[in-house]
Formats: structure tokens, C-alpha cells, sequence
């Protein structure tokens, strides 16, 4: 948990809470940090209280161990990886644990990699029939070189409103909706504060969706949730702050929509080579069509997550879905020829 992306700080609360959870009559977790430099360093129980990640790194000379990555193997027998964003759920960490020949929850190299790029995954989706927003890559070469042509590209392709967010970044960082010409050097700029390729979206209309996919050789699709935003875009705060967002389970969608839904996020983990688990998040436009936004190969796990909401209504608990993902991933590591 922790890391060196945007996301660390709900890593953390993932983390945790997958510690809290795990059946201890199975397994026994040793809380694992990472520090904003990548270093590994086992912590006490206590450190998983502190408020933040900085707070946990103040104190990492004093009662933690650190772990080299060569003797990572020596200390566990698999990673359950609570790591969100750049260099953690992108394929980075996976690579590592795998030249370790460490087992580890969740999609491998490729798959991690692709669903962490939503403009390579969304093209690959819509190779394979399923619908995405229509999207613009802009590069930051052509930014600084001609920023005036980029818009007026974004115009005549995407036009207004429009979303603006960085490529692979996710928690709604730098996420902005443009509905002016004048609005759109400075969602640009921001987004360009964090990756060198930023997407420009059409803003879609409908009822916002999330779908969590769990399994193996023959996934399952849970029970869609509808998430409601407080303002355009769902923010940081609605999709993890208690009592800001609200999310309801089952969404509130007619059957044969929420079916769709599920064939949806099914089709989307296949079509990605996703493993074990994701979460899918779309919308319904128009009360019927079911856009693909982007898939979480490493979705947050945070107790108030609507993936556990989704497992409820299917008579799984935090602690029994926890446990599958577990089997789940050991099952692929031993069968596995080659990278995951």
C-alpha cells in the first residue's frame, strides 16, 4: 500500500482495510509500505492508523524494516496488491513480482498496463464492437508546439462541453469539464501537469454506472451500481468521501438495461485480458446504450467501496470476496506459462 502515484493516499485506505479483512484463519497479512521513492518496508500493525502517507514515511527509520525487492519472496507467498495508479496498477509492480517470481492478486503485465492507457484500451474495446466516447489524444509535443491548432482540432472533432483528464491517471485527477474555448488552455494545462498524453472526451449524458467483474476462466458480472455525482464530474470526494457521494446498489435502471450493463463490463474484462477482478465504469445513454468510460484492474477497496456493496447483493462479504481474489490469483500463478 502507499506508493508514488496520485492515488497513494487511498491506497492506504485500501490497504488497510484489506489487512482488517483478510480471514486471519487463512491467511496471516504483514502490512507492507511503499514510500514515495518505491522502497518496501514492513510496518508495525499501529502506522496503518496514521491519517496519511507522509505521516507514515516520518516515521519509517524508527520501528519499520525495510524489505529489498531480491528478499520480498522470503517474506511472503503472495502480494495482494492495494497499490492504485502510476507505477502500482499499471503493469510496473506486476513486472517486478513477476522477474521476482512472487504471485500476486489481480491482471498481469499487459492487461494492467492496458487498463491503466484509456486511449489504447478504448480503442481495443471499440475494435471489438463495444461503445466508447468518442475521444481526441493530444500529445504534449503538439501542445507546446502549435497549442491553438490543438483546440481547434478538440473543436472540430469533440466540440462542447467536453472532458479533459490526463491518459492514465485515475481518482478524477486533473478530470475537467470544458464548455468554452476559453475554459480549455487551462483544463489542458492541468491535466498536462500529470502525464504527457491527455485525452478530450465528449461529455456523456446519461446515468453513470459501475460494474464489478470477479473470476477466472468463467467471470461473473455483480450487481451494477448507479453513482450520482454532486456537480458535472465525479470528484475524489464523491467516489471515496464519507456521506459526500452517493452511490445506489442495485442502480436504478430497468432489468433488461442492468443486464446489458453486465454484458457490458463482461465483455470489456475479456476483451482487455482483465484477471480475478475489476471494476468497469460506463454510462447509459439515452436509457438504452452502454458506453465504456475505463476499466480499474486494481479497484480501490476502501470500506465503503461499491464493489463490497455489489458482493453483498450476491451474499458475499468484504471478507469472502477478499478470500476469492486470493484463491482466484493463486490458481492463475500456478497454471500461468510465462507472464501473467
Amino acid at each position: 500500500m502507499g506508493g508514488i502515484s496520485s492515488e497513494k493516499e487511498i491506497s492506504l485506505e485500501s490497504g488497510r482495510n484489506i489487512f482488517g479483512k483478510l480471514p486471519k484463519q487463512r491467511y496471516e497479512p504483514l502490512p507492507i509500505f511503499m514510500d514515495g521513492k518505491g522502497g518496501l518496508w514492513l510496518i508495525p500493525v499501529k502506522y496503518l492508523m496514521r491519517n496519511a502517507t507522509a505521516d507514515i514515511e516520518d516515521d519509517l527509520e524508527g520501528e519499520a524494516r525495510r524489505i529489498p525487492y531480491e528478499e520480498l519472496k522470503k517474506e511472503v507467498d503472495v502480494v495482494y496488491i492495494a497499490l492504485h495508479g502510476k507505477y502500482g496498477e499499471d503493469g510496473c509492480f506486476q513486472g517486478l513480482l513477476e522477474l521476482l517470481d512472487v504471485p500476486y492478486v489481480g491482471s498481469g503485465v499487459l492487461a494492467s498496463a492496458l487498463g491503466m492507457n484509456k486511449h489504447v484500451a478504448r480503442r481495443l474495446l471499440a475494435l471489438e464492437g463495444i461503445a466508447v466516447p468518442k475521444t481526441v489524444s493530444v500529445s504534449r509535443k503538439e501542445w507546446k508546439g502549435d497549442s491553438h491548432g490543438a483546440i481547434v482540432r478538440v473543436e472540430n472533432e469533440i466540440g462542447y462541453p467536453c472532458v479533459v483528464k490526463p491518459t492514465r491517471e485515475g481518482c478524477s485527477t486533473a478530470v475537467s469539464r470544458v464548455d468554452a474555448r476559453e475554459e480549455a488552455a487551462s483544463a489542458m494545462d492541468e491535466a498536462f501537469r500529470w502525464d504527457n498524453d491527455v485525452l478530450v472526451e465528449e461529455y456523456v449524458e446519461g446515468v453513470e454506472v459501475t460494474c464489478g467483474v470477479i473470476g477466472t476462466d468463467e467471470p461473473i458480472a455483480l450487481t451494477p451500481s448507479e453513482t450520482i455525482p454532486t456537480a458535472d464530474i465525479l470528484s475524489l470526494e464523491d467516489k471515496f468521501l464519507y456521506g459526500q457521494g452517493e452511490n445506489k446498489t442495485p442502480a436504478r435502471l430497468p432489468g433488461e438495461i442492468l443486464e446489458r450493463v453486465k454484458e457490458t463490463a463482461l465483455k470489456t474484462f475479456v476483451a482487455l485480458g482483465l484477471k480475478v477482478y475489476a471494476r468497469i465504469d460506463m454510462f447509459v445513454r439515452n436509457g438504452e446504450e452502454v458506453v465504456v468510460l475505463e476499466p480499474n484492474s486494481l479497484p480501490g477497496m476502501t470500506p465503503a467501496t461499491v464493489l463490497f456493496h455489489q458482493a453483498a447483493e450476491s451474499g458475499i462479504s468484504q471478507s469472502e470476496l477478499m478470500d476469492r481474489i486470493v484463491q482466484y490469483s493463486l490458481d492463475l500463478h500456478r497454471g500461468k506459462k510465462g507472464p501473467l
